[in-house]
């Protein structure tokens, strides 16, 4: 493990952190952005390639659409100014797993700009500015092996080669590694309710690098950055950041000087390394792409576009907040995937109870799938299955106790909550006729308690409850015993 800096909170408090991330989102097309290969995860390697992607001599890409409109939606979505006229142009670069030996992408007039996005950032909500959100060809993929002895071996992928990609790069307003991670939260949740990405870390579908640096509190003038990349998960980012800040303070405090370079995460290590020093724009040597002509993006285009924008996320737990009555966190919770959402809004829908729709997919449900290895969109209990169930316990049919027990059942045999009811036999007694009888059985096999309760020892009642409980298997009506116990044991 790394080595841990233990800066004083004195020292900390004399700098303050500022960050910028760039994210790579790959676009959910079923084509690549230049050509028509394939863009299917996990085929065999080097299977979806052609001229175009190979980059041979005489092959010219042609412009994806849907590549375009996915991304014109995903900077509106994102409060950008679409640009009427883009450009593409070549980013030159040496990789073995980029064939041309450029890159096409976007560099000064760029698919749109100046937008924002809103985070929770602890004390207040707060816009996170977005310089550009840019169209570009991802890069293929290289695999290595066997470097811990001689027989060292490479192996290039290129199915991933010419996949469209759009780069979100943000302004320097992120202040701490927390409210990185929200800004990345919240900036995947919206880019998944706009179905143009699957946002899948594990798959490279969503890759993220952070410019770092660290400036004396109050300081206007922006220290000397760092850029750190491997960053396969928002934790890892986080945990990143918190380590890059601290040894950028622990370097200056020292009396020593940053210098501006790409770093690693390692996460088995838990701390960056140097990796090579930071390229500049002019590194690059950008050009106008000679093959293809500017991009237009004419009104009409834009307005067709913003027009398939579904409710976002924030616009939806503010709903969720005001029509449902749901406390703050719980719509954040349930608003935190189009998925959940959704799920949500179906079972509160059927069953006609919001609050009680929460709280049993936010508490028993989400236990349950977490025990079972279970995301919600796998979830072995529908929407309208845990919405009969709802009615069942709401219409007093079923208590607490046998609902959760219900559910459990429900999701190791997709049977309905009112079929295992019928099954089992274990419908709620609320007949107030049997409990009573019940109660009366109770209370003559146990008559010291009873003179113990008539004696003022009040707390005895919760006793009876669950004797009465455990005579019936757990069936009764638990307010019903409470207000019939209440009644047998008052003084004569």
């Amino acid at each position: 493990m790394a080595q841990e800096t233990q800066l004083a909170p004195e020292v900390r408090s004399r700098y303050e952190a500022v960050i910028g991330l760039e994210v790579h989102v790959q676009l959910l097309t079923r084509s690549k952005i230049f050509c028509s290969c394939s863009t299917r995860f996990g085929d065999p390697p080097n299977s979806h390639v052609c001229a175009v992607c190979l980059g041979l001599p005489g092959a010219l890409p042609v412009l994806n659409r849907e590549a375009v409109s996915m991304a014109v939606k995903a900077a509106l979505a994102l409060n950008c100014a679409v640009n009427p006229q883009s450009r593409f142009a070549r980013k030159n670069y040496f990789y073995p797993d980029l064939p041309k030996g450029y890159q096409i992408s976007q560099y000064d007039e760029p698919l749109a700009e100046h937008g924002w996005l809103e985070i929770d950032s602890g004390e207040q909500m707060r816009r996170i500015h977005i310089t550009r959100v840019h169209l570009e060809e991802d890069a293929g993929k290289s695999l290595h092996e066997g470097f811990a002895d001689s027989e060292e071996k490479s192996y290039i992928d290129l199915n991933r080669a010419g996949v469209p990609l759009i780069e979100i790069v943000s302004e320097p307003d992120l202040r701490s590694p927390e409210e990185a991670y929200e800004y990345l939260t919240q900036l995947k949740t919206v880019i998944l309710y706009l179905g143009v990405s699957d946002c899948n870390m594990e798959e490279g579908s969503l890759r993220v690098d952070a410019n770092v640096s660290v400036r004396p509190s109050g300081a206007e003038k922006l220290g000397t950055k760092t850029e750190v990349k491997n960053l396969n998960s928002f934790r890892y980012l986080q945990k990143a950041l918190a380590y890059e800040v601290e040894r950028q303070i622990v370097v200056l405090e020292a009396g020593g000087g940053i210098e501006q370079e790409t770093r690693l995460w390692d996460s088995r290590a838990q701390k960056t390394l140097g990796m090579r020093s930071k390229e500049f724009a002019h590194d690059y040597r950008y050009f106008p792409e000679p093959d293809l002509l500017p991009l237009a993006v004419p009104e009409v285009w834009r307005e067709e576009v913003r027009r398939t924008i579904p409710e976002l996320p924030r616009a939806k737990e503010a709903r969720f907040e005001s029509e449902c009555a749901l406390p703050k966190q719980d719509a954040k919770l349930l608003a935190a995937s189009p998925a959940t959402a959704n799920f949500f809004e179906a079972a509160a829908k059927l069953s006609g109870e919001p609050k009680s729709s929460a709280n049993w997919i936010l508490n028993d449900l989400a236990f349950l799938l977490q025990e079972m290895g279970k995301s919600l969109e796998d979830s072995p209990v529908s929407a309208d299955q845990l919405a009969e169930l709802i009615v069942l316990y709401r219409d007093g049919k079923i208590s607490s106790k046998i609902g959760k027990e219900i559910l459990r059942t429900m999701a190791r045999t997709g049977k309905r909550a009112a079929d295992i009811i019928a099954e089992q036999g274990i419908e709620q007694i609320s007949d107030s006729g049997k409990i009573v009888a019940v109660v009366r059985d109770v209370i003559t096999a146990n008559p010291r308690q009873a003179e113990q309760f008539r004696s003022g020892k009040t707390a005895t009642l919760g006793w009876f409850v669950g004797q009465v409980m455990k005579a019936t298997n757990g069936q009764a009506n638990p307010q019903k015993v409470r207000e019939v116990l209440e009644k047998e044991l008052a003084p004569r």
